[in-house]
């Protein structure tokens, strides 16, 4: 198989974001009518809920198709596991569903992207700890305007870190080639 090439990751990347926004905003929405008072203005809670559920699937069909990955639908039940495993405790322990759908979504995308030698789960992982944290101290922070732009940090996160663990390897090999 050849290797993924950098152009088409972040493209499967800005794809995967794409369709990623209207599933967190519908996501968030759900939440926060959930958490309202006021029933009578907003979305209703089921319906939002289950299209911002609907829509996350397709995120990781994207990441998996776009990217490559050798058995796509295996890889994105693998991504919905984790997104589950990973974004449900990490909201519990934040006390926040942004945090954990950050948390969620990266650690599915891990699975969905396809990663190639010096991609490494470990350095993908990491990149994702530090986009949900970052998410954490960024809303008690800087308040309700992390909204908008959480979505965006999940899966940049990945191709961050793997840019980083070939850009690693690049420099190991060159060193070790002087």
């Amino acid at each position: 198989m050849e290797p993924l090439s950098p152009r088409q990751k972040w493209k499967a990347i800005t794809v995967g974001t794409v369709l990623l926004v209207p599933a967190y905003w519908a996501l968030l929405a759900a939440l926060v009518s959930a958490a309202s008072d006021d029933r009578t203005g907003g979305p209703a809670v089921g319906g939002a809920l289950a299209l911002g559920l609907a829509i996350v699937p397709f995120v990781f069909l994207v990441l998996a198709f776009m990217s490559g990955q050798p058995r796509p639908p295996t890889a994105v039940l693998k991504a919905m596991g984790l997104a589950m495993l990973i974004g449900l405790p990490a909201s519990a322990f934040a006390g926040d569903a942004v945090t954990g759908i950050v948390a969620g979504v990266g650690a599915g995308g891990i699975a969905a992207l396809r990663g190639d030698p010096p991609d490494n789960w470990r350095a993908r992982a990491t990149g994702v700890a530090v986009a949900a944290v970052y998410t954490f101290v960024l809303l008690r922070t800087a308040g309700p305007l992390v909204l908008l732009s959480a979505p965006v940090f999940p899966l940049t996160a990945i191709g961050i870190a793997d840019g980083l663990s070939e850009r690693r390897e690049a420099r190991a090999l060159s060193t070790n080639s002087a």
